[in-house]
């Protein structure tokens, strides 16, 4: 019988998805930081995000449907063709990092999970705080970078919410719904020379 009733209330959460009266929210992430340095001869990436939660995403959250991000990075540029060659050999010029998103209502906690491992919050803005949040992310070995220097790539990230991720019902009911696009669209990395930082001290 409780499972009747948690997939009723799962249905009337997708009905009230499509009401043509919802109210269009903001995308509800904002890049903070986003650059890319070389690291032991490998390009790393560093990034940020102020993520926001519209009323919609919070109670489906609250209601125990996880929410999963996807943090991409794209590879937009090797100056020569010969490098690029180089790069296409180990490295498809796309990586990407999830992170999953719920709510455990027996402690009333969060918990963001990636790559198998887990951490639970106190609180959702924490909680928040944390997706999308990287240093050091390895998107290139130290191989296909080769001798190049961090002049000779350039890079975009950014993060979004993965629908594909979540419970088939809602999948068929918010296809053209703007209250489950969570974007920070395409940012273009900045990048760092350490070699130029190592001289100026």
């Amino acid at each position: 019988m409780q499972a009747v009733f948690s997939l009723m209330r799962l249905g009337l959460l997708c009905a009230c998805l499509i009401s043509p009266w919802a109210q269009a929210e903001p995308r509800g992430a904002q890049a903070r930081v986003a650059s890319a340095e070389l690291v032991e001869g490998a390009l790393a990436v560093n990034t940020r995000f102020a993520v926001h939660l519209n009323p919609t995403l919070l109670d489906a959250l609250e209601q125990g449907v996880p929410l999963t991000f996807r943090l991409d990075f794209e590879l937009t540029r090797p100056r020569s063709y010969a490098l690029w060659r180089r790069i296409s050999d180990w490295f498809e010029p796309t990586a990407q990092i999830y992170y999953k998103l719920s709510y455990l209502s027996l402690t009333q906690q969060y918990r963001i999970s990636s790559g198998g491992l887990y951490q639970n919050h106190l609180t959702l803005n924490d909680a928040l705080a944390s997706i999308g949040g990287i240093r050091g992310w390895r998107v290139l070995p130290r191989e296909a970078v080769g001798k190049a220097k961090i002049q000779d790539f350039s890079g975009r990230v950014r993060l979004v919410l993965d629908r594909s991720q979540l419970p088939r019902p809602f999948q068929l009911n918010i296809m053209s719904s703007q209250e489950w696009v969570l974007d920070s669209e395409w940012v273009n990395l900045t990048l760092f020379d350490n070699a130029e930082r190592g001289s100026e001290k």
